[in-house]
């Protein structure tokens, strides 16, 4: 132990760490302005639409910075950051995702979001893993080489850093070729411990989902030609080709051409007609990602993927491969009933922009999650299609009768409504098929664009129960998507989990409307009603007896300096004697750290002092007599930092009254 002259910290093996998220969790960190918040949306949350050119400035930028921020998130010499995205809100705001390597190897798990406000100040960090990662990468210690599987696309072992375990270690990943039950390739990775062999993890490379028939009636299609010669080429959306696979399962296929530019004839007996609705359902999908979010392509660089049809013989199910970046579509049972509308088609691509941005893995919750953003995203184009032949629903694959019953494949208001998926969370829910616990967070989505109870979209009849049997007020689509695009792309990393997509889309509605907003109150409402988290006090009698108030977000706290955390009281009479304030602060050293209760009046009330200590993190409760206060109005916690070099944040606190 080396002694120091003032009280500090304590001497570790471990040097410096960036404060982050616990594992399976999205750390948001940010650090506010103790202004009112804002109530209505600030348009400079909103990302803007960034040119090829302006994309690849804005990545060179971090490429050529990302040593120096490497260091400044206090990452170890051996590693690196690798540029994988980029997103710049209308503010000047930038979100850079970045992959990580360690010792030139693969950190899987290890990916993270830094946002940098207009100045360049890191402000918020969103990380996959806070543990630190220190193992052996020599050859001698990764003994435990798995053999290349034989299976067409099937790849050589690769040896990689596994960090979304509980502790980082050397590993190897090989992805084993082949064909799923039901006729989908199969790209499955496999990780296993480079010292013992044993399986670590394993995910399907190869997204699949369902949706409706070829039922969009007659369309306008972006193609490329002239004079006899015309192809399914969309020019105006970046190059986007649809092909024609004649049955097969691999290759590319036969580009879809035409001599008078009239496709299809609504028949699945004209091969052109699945072309006509996977070609309509690319743009509507590329369209709705432009118009509304301001992203150029599901990269963000203006490129489009292709569509492959006429998949394999009666294939009943869709696909999106990232080897190919591309989606693919069956014909269905007897090859009647094309998987190419307008939900099957958004569906797919949207495992694409999921895989070039949090890069959900897929399986676990966060596989969950994953194919919940593409039901959610597939909901959100439908509605924007406003295609009177298929209105706007809640429902996946209603008109495809899969089931050869005539019902929809999935029920966002009710999952459980299709036999299999679930409408609420529970411990254990990462153990069931990935379109199977997406349940919890389509069932939030739904909620939260129109809330609970029995009501009637686009002449569909809903009915939503809730995991507590208190009510949630929607506070529309529109808004819902903006949210969860937002959670997606600047807050969500590859290990999310279902607690960590609360954080991550109470973050995002902070940043567009406020943290005192109705939109707000209405994510916290909307996630615990499919039992995720608690419900927030609204003050207005619809919770009685609910006497919790919670900040969930993560706030930075500055290496010195001072940050405070609000949580806004509606309350009538005073505080009580006895008012308690349950802490969570993730941090180095927590010896560095003076934290007070600011109460709506200016008051303070001393909770913790700095000084010499033995440990890190502050995770405790304080009782405070502020029997004096009006309860009603804005509280804060301030939490200073008063030394150099240890650094954290606000990850989470609570007062009960």
């Amino acid at each position: 132990m080396i002694g120091r002259s003032t009280p500090r910290r304590r001497a570790t093996a471990t040097g410096a760490l960036v404060a982050a998220s616990a594992l399976l969790a999205v750390g948001l960190q940010s650090q506010v302005s103790t202004a009112a918040p804002q109530a209505k949306p600030d348009p400079g949350a909103l990302s803007v639409e960034l040119s090829p050119s302006q994309r690849a400035e804005l990545l060179r930028d971090a490429e050529a910075g990302s040593s120096a921020t490497a260091r400044a998130l206090g990452l170890g010499a051996k590693e690196k950051l690798v540029v994988r995205d980029v997103v710049k809100n209308a503010d000047g705001t930038v979100h850079t995702r970045y992959e990580r390597t360690y010792d030139g190897l693969p950190v899987l798990g290890g990916d993270l979001v830094v946002e940098e406000s207009p100045g360049g100040a890191v402000a918020e960090v969103a990380k996959a893993t806070a543990a630190k990662i220190a193992v052996p990468s020599t050859a001698a210690a990764a003994s435990k080489k798995p053999s290349k599987a034989a299976a067409e696309g099937s790849t050589a072992p690769r040896k990689v850093v596994w960090a979304a375990g509980d502790k980082p270690v050397l590993a190897w990943e090989r992805v084993v070729g082949g064909t799923q039950e039901d006729g989908t390739p199969s790209e499955l990775h496999i990780v296993t411990d480079a010292a013992t062999g044993e399986k670590l993890a394993q995910w399907e490379g190869v997204h699949t989902g369902t949706g409706e028939s070829m039922y969009s009636g007659r369309v306008s299609l972006g193609t490329s030609g002239s004079g006899g010669s015309y192809t399914m080429t969309d020019a105006n959306r970046g190059n986007h080709r649809t092909y024609d696979l004649n049955g097969g399962s691999s290759g590319t296929g036969t580009l879809f051409s035409d001599a008078d530019d009239l496709w299809g004839n609504g028949s699945p007996s004209n091969r052109q007609t699945a072309g006509v609705d996977a070609h309509y359902g690319a743009a509507l999908t590329w369209d709705y990602y432009k118009n509304v979010h301001g992203r150029n392509g599901i990269r963000g660089d203006g490129k489009a993927p292709y569509s492959r049809v006429h998949y394999g013989n009666a294939y009943v199910n869709a696909f999106w491969s990232d080897s190919c970046f591309c989606m693919t579509y069956g014909d269905g049972a007897n090859n009647s009933k094309p998987l190419t509308s307008i939900d099957v088609a958004a569906h797919e691509m949207t495992h694409g922009l999921t895989s070039n941005t949090a890069g959900l893995r897929y399986s676990g919750e966060s596989g969950g999650l994953n194919e919940a953003t593409s039901d959610i995203f597939a909901a959100a184009v439908e509605f924007r299609a406003n295609n009177s032949s298929d209105v706007g629903d809640y429902l996946v694959g209603e008109k495809i009768d899969i089931r050869g019953n005539g019902t929809p494949l999935r029920y966002m208001d009710k999952p459980s409504r299709d036999g299999n998926s679930k409408d609420y969370w529970y411990s254990g829910i990462g153990s069931v098929d990935v379109h199977y616990s997406s349940g919890p967070a389509n069932h939030f989505f739904y909620l939260l664009s129109e809330g609970s109870g029995a009501k009637t979209v686009n002449g569909v009849s809903y009915d939503s129960p809730t995991s507590d049997g208190k009510p949630v007020t929607g506070i529309g689509i529109g808004a819902a998507e903006k949210i969860w695009f937002k959670a997606l792309t600047e807050k969500m990393t590859s290990t999310t989990n279902y607690a960590g997509a609360r954080t991550a889309t109470l973050s995002a509605a902070a940043d567009l409307f406020g943290t005192d907003s109705v939109q707000h109150k209405a994510v916290a409402h909307a996630w615990a009603a499919v039992n995720v988290g608690s419900r927030p006090d609204d003050g207005g009698g619809e919770e009685p007896g609910d006497n919790v108030f919670e900040n969930t977000g993560d706030y930075q706290i500055p290496d010195p300096g001072t940050v405070e955390s609000p949580i806004t009281v509606n309350r009538a009479g005073n505080a009580p004697s006895g008012l308690k304030v349950d802490v969570d602060i993730v941090h180095t050293y927590r010896g560095d750290l003076v934290i007070d209760l600011v109460a709506p009046d200016g008051s303070t009330y001393r909770l913790k002092n700095s000084g010499w200590d033995s440990g890190d993190d502050v995770r405790a409760s304080y009782t405070v007599n502020a029997s004096t206060e009006a309860a009603s109005g804005t509280w804060k916690l301030r939490v200073q930092d008063v030394y150099r070099t240890d650094s954290g944040y606000i990850n989470s606190w609570k007062l009960t009254f």
